[in-house]
């Protein structure tokens, strides 16, 4: 794979951007699962980590052999780093059977738009109190429009978009946290260059469906095959394009984009959800959803905003209200921004 100090920024921005498409075909083809195969969002969540994990393990194997002195055996990736492993494992396991249960309850435009939409606000927060990346002012108000939407979803969400959906805005909102969890390790790892992508990847996918195995069994693990060739290649889809391909670009782009500008990009996922939601599965919007929706997509903007002007204003000048230091500039100036 290629290294992070070799990865321009707009490759990583665009990896990520990949990602968050893939992703945001996933709910969709979780909700066909739910009528072809008849089982629910743990055994889909695990059938796609497992499938993932077949593949990921193959293309290891493929890659070793092409590049061994870039790519480490199984088992050194295996005992790297146990806890990150874990850790990742955990987050990724709720954040996708979280995810897939409010698609389930809320339908597919709105689980995804509030896991997806409060992501960047959690993932924000998250990066200031762990990882010393500053929103400011944008950030604050990201956050206020966030939970503005939260609250108009959570009081407009009625039976037009799903069975029960205030449950799946709650699930929603679990998946968003390990969503951010996951997020966050993997932007420290990547920052810190802990490991390559597949020490990334390739444990916390492991660790996340032996979490989700027993779960799965007490569910019905076993899926349906009345049309047994649409159900395998739903979980064959699963496994190569949400899983294997979305992560692995998601944590080489963790290398070079900070973790709240990745969970900007990453609402490409509740865009493209939604927009199948509402052309293919004939799901309705009603107007307090939609500001809800708006206002979501108005705290992206904001953090897309404090994104795009930070880091040059850092390099340029200190801020233009601290006349006295525009005057007199001097390099603990710039420390201090």
């Amino acid at each position: 794979m290629q290294s992070s100090s070799a990865l321009p920024a707009w490759r990583g921005v665009l990896y990520v951007a990949i990602a968050a498409t893939a992703w945001g075909t996933g709910g969709a083809v979780a909700t066909e699962m739910y009528d072809v195969a008849g089982i629910g969002p743990v055994a889909v969540s695990f059938w796609r980590f497992l499938t993932g994990l077949v593949l990921l393990l193959v293309a290891h194997t493929v890659w070793r052999v092409r590049r061994p002195e870039t790519v480490p055996p199984l088992r050194a990736m295996y005992a790297a780093n146990p806890r990150r492993a874990l850790i990742t494992g955990i987050g990724m396991a709720v954040a996708q059977t979280a995810y897939f249960a409010a698609v389930q309850q809320a339908g597919l435009a709105v689980g995804t738009v509030v896991t997806l939409g409060s992501g960047p606000v959690l993932v924000a927060v998250g990066a200031r109190l762990t990882l010393g990346e500053r929103t400011g002012v944008a950030g604050t108000a990201a956050v206020a429009s966030g939970v503005a939407g939260l609250v108009l979803l959570m009081g407009g969400a009625d039976g037009s978009t799903g069975p029960d959906p205030l449950l799946g805005i709650g699930y929603a909102l679990l998946s968003a946290v390990g969503y951010a969890g996951v997020t966050l390790l993997g932007r420290f790892s990547g920052r810190n260059s802990a490991g390559g992508v597949f020490e990334s990847t390739v444990p916390g996918i492991t660790v996340g469906a032996i979490c989700l195995l027993p779960l799965a069994m007490w569910e019905g693990l076993v899926p349906g095959m009345d049309r047994p060739a649409w159900t395998l290649g739903l979980i064959q889809y699963l496994g190569a394009v949400p899983t294997a391909l979305a992560y692995i670009l998601f944590f080489i782009g963790l290398r070079v984009v900070r973790a709240t500008t990745a969970s900007v990009i990453a609402l490409v996922d509740p865009l493209t959800a939604a927009a199948i939601g509402v052309l293919v599965f004939g799901e309705r919007l009603n107007a307090s959803v939609l500001a809800g929706t708006a206002l979501l997509l108005l705290a992206v903007l904001f953090l897309a905003a404090r994104e795009g002007s930070g880091q040059p204003r850092s390099r340029r000048s200190p801020d233009p209200d601290r006349g006295r230091e525009r005057r007199a500039p001097h390099p603990s100036a710039r420390i201090e921004e």
